[in-house]
């Protein structure tokens, strides 16, 4: 390992867009079959792992939602939800925001109260164990109708204080951000923090719409680079996106990573930071995407040490916890050798 890698996977960081049902390793998806008494397609963590070759986002969601049948019990999500912090700490996370579509779910039979408390109950052990701040961020799928996604927003209820934020993914084409405006306010007026996927397969036109619903943040969001305009209007409102991309490149988005126009976005003053989305079926946790972007770009420590920085600028947490987080950040390069 360089010098540089071990400088990246060690800086504090955090990670605000990655799928807890996209984190599951294909190992851990064979147990949870065995266990709940399913059969799979595949019989060897290899076999599964081999599957994951992507030709654009709609190939990638077919398996993903066939893989979210192994989550039933609570104990499931619990399960799942620890191994992604578990693995988390390995690369310097002390912030992680999760998404999670209970649609998946509950579309299915599976209670909203069992997927809640297996997830929150490993949340909660995490902080303990890692001593990281872990919170949720509940998604809708916009494949779905918006009168689904307001009937989620009042299933989560019970839980508002437990969920930092609301998103929103699924397949985009056809699904343009506008479709939900009543919905991203209903979002707002009950005080939640919000985000929407848009502008990854998406056009730019999808990132304006985005951007004009009133998020917070914007997941993906490099299609922007197609309208100079909204680059400013961005740079401008400081909208932080939460960029991926080593799924960029593995669901075909940008035919390489030395084509990826995270840098560009970044000398264009945007502020974006970098996550890893459903690390195992992309092939890289968050320091992965990091050191293959380093790699790719030739991006220099000064900026990994932004795109550090930016991630906690971004995250939905107080200003007091967002000045913490940078000190330990100034602390950790100060003290790096």
């Amino acid at each position: 390992m360089s010098d540089l890698d071990a400088f990246i996977r060690g800086i504090p960081k955090a990670e605000l867009h990655m799928h807890l049902e996209g984190s599951i390793e294909p190992q851990l998806m064979l147990d949870l079959a065995q266990r709940n008494g399913l059969k799979l397609r595949w019989d060897t963590a290899a076999a599964l792992r081999a599957a994951y070759q992507f030709t654009n986002l709609q190939s990638f969601l077919d398996l993903y939602f066939e893989g979210c049948r192994v989550l039933i019990h609570e104990q499931d999500f619990y399960d799942v939800t620890a191994a992604y912090l578990d693995r988390a700490h390995q690369d310097g996370v002390t912030r992680a925001e999760i998404f999670f579509g209970p649609q998946s779910f509950t579309e299915r039979g599976v209670g909203i109260a069992t997927m809640m408390n297996g997830i929150l109950r490993a949340i909660d052990d995490g902080a303990r164990k890692h001593r990281i701040s872990a919170a949720l961020l509940v998604s809708a799928h916009r494949h779905r109708s918006e009168a689904d996604a307001l009937a989620l927003l009042e299933q989560i209820v019970p839980w508002r204080d437990r969920v930092v934020g609301i998103g929103m993914g699924g397949a985009e084409v056809g699904n343009p951000p506008s479709k939900f405006e009543n919905f991203f306010r209903a979002c707002r007026d009950r005080g939640f923090r919000t985000t929407i996927h848009a502008g990854e397969e998406g056009p730019a036109t999808y990132v304006r719409q985005a951007l004009e619903l009133g998020v917070d943040r914007i997941d993906h969001g490099i299609s922007c680079l197609g309208d100079p305009d909204l680059v400013r209007d961005l740079a401008e409102r400081k909208i932080p996106l939460t960029v991926c991309p080593l799924s960029n490149f593995r669901l075909k988005v940008v035919p390489s990573l030395a084509q990826h126009p995270l840098k560009a976005l970044m000398d264009a003053g945007v502020h974006v930071t970098v996550n890893s989305d459903d690390p195992p079926y992309f092939d890289g946790y968050v320091s992965e995407n990091l050191i293959a972007c380093q790699r790719a770009l030739d991006l220099s420590r000064d900026d990994i040490v932004t795109l550090a920085r930016n991630s906690f600028k971004a995250a939905f947490i107080s200003p007091d916890e967002v000045a913490g987080a940078l000190a330990a950040i100034d602390a950790y390069v100060a003290n790096f050798r």
